[in-house]
């Protein structure tokens, strides 16, 4: 399955059972993706998490029901998983910018959130350039904390700069780790670390972690990091991932390397200054 047929049959299965108590775990194993890639993918492109996808469906759909129904306010809640008719209200005028009341009663204006629909939009070829690596285990150590899949992009760096805040010499910050290898939650842990030494003292609150063997697909990346990286992952998951009749992702694990931004003017600010994406990757089955 490509990517584009997974994002396809997510929105499909989500559409499908809009009304009914799933979870990111259950759609991953609907369409044999991790969660963390699952949700990392949907994200790029789409412009949604999966969870905000799904809000956003059933407070329309809740919208619409107040317009056509008679049903009560406490009813409908219930109908679209809310635990209660406050945060059901809250919910819904922070979507709609009206209360439930005002939409029913004083015919307030309502905001239409309509199923997503993927297309191909053919723009000629490119070119991206990667390298395929197979790598034994490996262990890392630094600063690991879980993050919600919602609100990664907001958090993530915060814990950049409590590292870079922490005054720690130690560790090197080599590796940006994401990982989620039970694959059945909400949420996954992103570690800031370099490559463990055996014997060498752990911090106190850092943790070592073993990155098991894996095939990798590594693409080199140039630029402000926090420009080109971004830029790079949307490359991935918009491009590679979905014309890749190769290679398919074999793993909850995406690792970002960083080069020492002490070899470069200007830091990770340098136009040439050069990181990595590593993907585990298998080949498909035919």
């Amino acid at each position: 399955m490509n990517w584009v047929e997974v994002i396809t049959k997510t929105i499909d299965y989500i559409e499908a059972n809009i009304l009914e108590d799933f979870n990111i775990n259950d759609l991953s194993k609907e369409v044999y993706v991790s969660s963390l890639y699952l949700q990392k993918g949907f994200s790029i492109m789409c412009g949604y998490s999966i969870s905000e996808y799904i809000r956003n469906r059933r407070l329309s759909l809740a919208a619409l029901d107040l317009i056509n129904t008679d049903d009560k306010v406490i009813d409908i809640a219930i109908k679209y998983l809310y635990d209660s008719p406050d945060s059901f209200t809250k919910a819904f005028t922070r979507f709609h910018g009206s209360t439930p009341l005002a939409v029913r009663k004083d015919g307030a204006t309502i905001k239409d959130f309509a199923p997503l629909r993927i297309s191909i939009d053919l723009k000629g070829g490119y070119i991206m350039e990667f390298r395929i690596e197979e790598k034994e285990s490996f262990k890392v150590v630094g600063l690991a904390k879980k993050f919600k899949y919602d609100n990664a992009y907001e958090e993530v760096p915060k814990l950049w700069q409590e590292f870079n805040m922490s005054g720690n010499k130690d560790i090197c910050p080599m590796y940006g780790l994401n990982y989620d290898e039970t694959m059945e939650c909400d949420e996954f842990t992103y570690m800031i670390c370099d490559n463990y030494k055996d014997g060498m003292d752990v911090p106190n609150g850092y943790v070592v972690k073993e990155i098991p063997k894996f095939t990798w697909a590594i693409f080199p990346c140039y630029g402000p990091s926090f420009k080109s990286m971004p830029e790079l992952n949307e490359k991935i998951f918009k491009e590679w991932l979905p014309n890749s009749n190769e290679y398919e992702i074999a793993a909850g694990y995406n690792l970002e390397m960083y080069s020492d931004p002490t070899e470069y003017e200007n830091g990770i600010m340098n136009e040439k200054y050069y990181t990595e994406v590593w993907i585990p990757v298998k080949k498909k089955e035919l």
